[in-house]
């Protein structure tokens, strides 16, 4: 194996890339008349034991593994498991909603604007629908003020409210229920074949 030469140059790169390096702190400390220098290293002290206050590490980890609402409600496989949770918790109606106003989004013609808003609102809305959504009165009251000239943005303030309902509430349990963990598991085994 040839021997390396270090000329001038690569010595000052060298140099140049000691220089970038964080080093620790160093206090000097007069002991008996004679100047001591000590490496001064912060060191944080965490109680394994105390899961009152997990690390930032472990906050991240989890918070990786999990999807996000936003994924569960883009991927077919969990939108598909996270209907059929909703379903067991009698709560379907919500992911129903937030997916009708989705639809009702892409509507371009005004007269099927018209007549789907009217669904929505008859459906999942209205005080008497047999699919009701829990949203406030005002919300109702502006959407059926709404309804008279339609828009896109008409169920924005509902679909908010329901997204965030699921998100607070359903998604969670969802995460922690069988149907996730099947699915997390049966994943990871097709990822392996």
């Amino acid at each position: 194996m040839p021997k390396l030469l270090f000329s001038k140059i690569r010595f000052n790169e060298i140099r140049d890339l000691i220089q970038n390096v964080k080093r620790p702190r160093r206090i000097d400390i007069v002991l008996n008349g004679r100047r001591q220098k000590k490496d001064i290293q912060p060191r944080t002290v965490q109680n394994i034991n105390d899961e009152t206050y997990p690390s930032k590490i472990s906050w991240q980890t989890d918070h990786k593994l999990h999807p996000t609402m936003e994924t569960l409600l883009h991927n077919k496989k969990y939108l598909a498991a996270f209907r059929s949770f909703l379903q067991s918790e009698f709560s379907e109606e919500n992911i129903d909603f937030w997916l009708a106003c989705e639809d009702f989004r892409w509507t371009t013609s005004q007269d099927d604007l018209r007549w789907k808003a009217e669904g929505i609102y008859q459906e999942f809305i209205q005080p008497s629908a047999c699919r009701e959504i829990n949203v406030d009165h005002h919300i109702r009251e502006r959407i059926k003020k709404s309804l008279e000239k339609p828009s896109h943005s008409c169920f924005d303030e509902a679909q908010k409210h329901v997204y965030l309902l699921m998100e607070r509430d359903s998604c969670p349990r969802f995460l922690q229920s069988d149907a996730y963990l099947s699915l997390k598991h049966k994943s990871r085994s097709l990822w392996y074949i």
